[in-house]
């Protein structure tokens, strides 16, 4: 943040505390001072000290008092003196700043900005005017990653996603929940949905390999600006409920990719069941057995191609035909149709997605 909110409370209470006041940073680098010629001076004592403790302490003749919001403290104040009076003034002091600066943040700070509107908490048109006082290009196009922890360890899934993208001008990290991180990320214009893919492939590949740390990763779809990332987030969350429901082995799923399950997942649930009855009005999917639906499911595999599912199950070509003679019997829908195979694969996920127990409408 600027260092101007907190010289301008240096310089008033200095007047009432008649002694040099100032704010360093964690470099211990002063950064504000009631006398400017110490400003930008270091002493890298006092840098090891604020390391210690978040408490008082003295040195060279002032008392300093660390503050901030991290484990390490990103700032402390001093004031000149070793005495009672002084340890007062730095507490004082440290609360001060310290107001000031989350007021600042919550004000001006591009990553909190952002924050708050992917969980949709600034109003629409608020949006535009802040994004311009923060100086966001409105031509850049941006994505939403949803990286959900699902194994881990005592490493912070949080601080490895911060490292691996360091340049917090252009890309933002920030936690929603104990196991959701949020990654908001600048890319080019030209990014397909397969290279955002590979991104995430990598992001999930060194948390498991490097930190042991298993993750789910949805994507949303690339947005101009900053207005639409509410929506790419919805998305990338959308991503993974459905993938939960529809592709329980992937790690990596992209809103873009989808398809059918997307429409599925938001159908009313009573509308589902309906379908279900009007497709297997001759008997119940639940008659089929597990052998059955193995072979249905490598023959959609296959692209309803029966001579190549027949090679790939290591069965005769007229075997896999009485098969599916049988499916026909039993369900009235022969599979080797098209329009039949559409319908029969439609209903079979709409079964998985009743069996997932979605909220009843």
């Amino acid at each position: 943040m600027s260092n101007r909110p907190f010289q301008g409370l240096v310089v008033s209470m200095h007047d009432t505390i008649h002694a040099t006041i100032g704010v360093v940073d964690e470099t211990a680098t002063i950064i504000a001072c009631s006398d400017p010629t110490r400003v930008g001076t270091t002493n890298e004592f006092v840098s090891m000290d604020m390391n210690e403790s978040g408490d008082l302490f003295i040195r060279d003749g002032f008392t300093y008092k660390p503050f901030g919001v991290r484990t390490t403290p990103d700032y402390a104040v001093f004031v000149e003196g070793t005495d009672e009076n002084a340890a007062k003034y730095a507490d004082i002091l440290a609360i001060a700043m310290s107001s000031i600066k989350q007021y600042y943040d919550e004000k001006y700070d591009r990553n909190n900005f952002i924050k708050n509107v992917v969980l949709d908490n600034v109003l629409p048109g608020d949006i535009v005017v802040k994004a311009r006082e923060l100086h966001f290009n409105a031509e850049i196009s941006r994505v939403v990653f949803l990286i959900r922890i699902v194994s881990a360890n005592d490493i912070s899934a949080y601080d490895v996603i911060q490292n691996l993208f360091p340049d917090k001008s252009k890309d933002f990290v920030f936690n929603i929940t104990e196991t959701d991180i949020v990654l908001v990320k600048e890319i080019k214009s030209t990014n397909e949905s397969k290279d955002l893919e590979k991104l995430a492939r990598s992001i999930a590949d060194t948390l498991s390999s490097e930190f042991y740390t298993r993750v789910n990763v949805g994507i949303g779809t690339s947005v101009v600006g900053v207005k639409d990332l509410a929506r790419s987030f919805k998305e990338a969350q959308t991503a993974l409920e459905v993938g939960k429901v529809f592709d329980t082995d992937k790690v990596i799923v992209s809103y873009d990719n989808l398809g059918i399950a997307r429409l599925i997942y938001h159908l009313p649930t009573t509308l589902c069941e309906t379908f279900l009855h009007e497709v297997f009005k001759r008997g119940s999917i639940e008659s089929l057995d597990h052998e059955t639906l193995f072979t249905i499911q490598r023959f959609f595999e296959n692209n309803l191609n029966v001579s190549e599912t027949s090679r790939k199950l290591f069965v005769h070509r007229n075997t896999l035909v009485y098969r599916l003679e049988k499916i026909k019997k039993l369900t009235g829908l022969d599979l080797r149709e098209f329009d039949h195979a559409i319908v029969f694969k439609i209903a079979l996920m709409v079964k998985k997605y009743l069996s997932s127990s979605p909220v009843k409408f």
